[in-house]
């Protein structure tokens, strides 16, 4: 009997390390990609239409390993243009874990770990501050929230705690005629747009029960457009203080069209530093103007 509960006290003791040797590997190189990836920047404009998103993505490991999921995102115009609410997610993963992933993530490696789950869902309010003008740039804020609806914590597939962020976004554009530069008020669908944005902010999330990891956001991006096509290329990332893979640093590029009120997209994204993976996305988006429509129904 003494010796069954000495088996009993130090099984207990055993899962007790186990749980703070996870809790302190709570970051992106530890966990999966879809865990608490850089948030997507922003330009420093709120979107002034009800626009939906869907993608696939497809994500391929440093150390071979596969996780593939179906994205989807709303951003809904809060009676005004100037403020929307975004909710996003990757709704479902399905993945495969080799054994050098599996050590990377302080997991007890095996052949192969196949598997699916669900994933955090993300609420923000995005905020216009300042609208454009001669010397002036668009600013917007926003305030974020990730759940901890996340599975699989014991597999290192997302974390189960909860997280926010608040950023905020600067941005400027100028439009290139057919023969020289034109001014915002003379600009044209026809004329291409270059952007220039920039952003930082502040982002937070649980690691266990009694820690936290606090972090510092930061980004630059490049926007070409015409009429039907533009261009996006982005550098971003965020830094925690724990300094145990919660460094992530990302470069992406983005190509999509616009043909009436539909943006079908491609992206591809690299990981610098502690997020080893490459991802690429494929996706379509539509947009509805809800507010002029409830505007024309007002007239009537």
């Amino acid at each position: 009997m003494r010796r069954t509960i000495y088996m009993l006290v130090l099984l207990k003791f055993c899962l007790f390390a186990t749980a703070q040797d996870r809790g302190q590997f709570v970051s992106t190189r530890h966990f999966g990609p879809n865990a608490l990836p850089v948030p997507e920047m922003t330009d420093g404009r709120v979107s002034p239409t009800l626009k939906a998103e869907a993608a696939i993505d497809y994500y391929h490991g440093y150390s071979r390993d596969v996780t593939g999921d179906f994205f989807a995102k709303i951003q809904i115009p809060l009676f005004t243009r100037r403020v929307n609410l975004s909710v996003w997610m990757p709704v479902c993963e399905w993945y495969r874990m080799t054994a050098e992933r599996q050590r990377e993530c302080m997991l007890q490696d095996t052949a192969v770990i196949r598997g699916k789950g669900y994933g955090d869902v993300y609420v923000s309010t995005d905020i216009q501050v300042l609208y454009a003008r001669r010397w002036w740039p668009d600013i917007t804020i926003r305030a974020a929230m990730k759940t901890a609806s996340g599975e699989q914590y014991e597999l290192a597939r997302h974390y189960d705690d909860p997280g926010y962020f608040f950023d905020i976004a600067v941005g400027k554009s100028m439009y290139i005629g057919v023969d020289a530069m034109v001014s915002t008020e003379q600009k044209t669908e026809k004329d291409w747009e270059l952007r220039l944005a920039a952003t930082t902010g502040f982002l937070c999330w649980q690691t266990t029960t009694a820690r936290q990891n606090d972090a510092y956001q930061y980004g630059i991006q490049m926007l070409v457009r015409q009429q039907y096509v533009s261009a996006r290329l982005t550098w971003a990332g965020y830094s925690g203080w724990q300094k145990n893979g919660d460094r992530p640093m990302v470069v992406k590029a983005e190509l999509r069209g616009h043909i009436h009120g539909f943006e079908p997209f491609a992206a591809y994204q690299y990981g610098i530093r502690d997020y080893p993976f490459h991802q690429l996305r494929a996706g379509l988006a539509y947009n509805v103007d809800i507010l002029k429509k409830k505007n024309a129904k007002k007239h009537e």
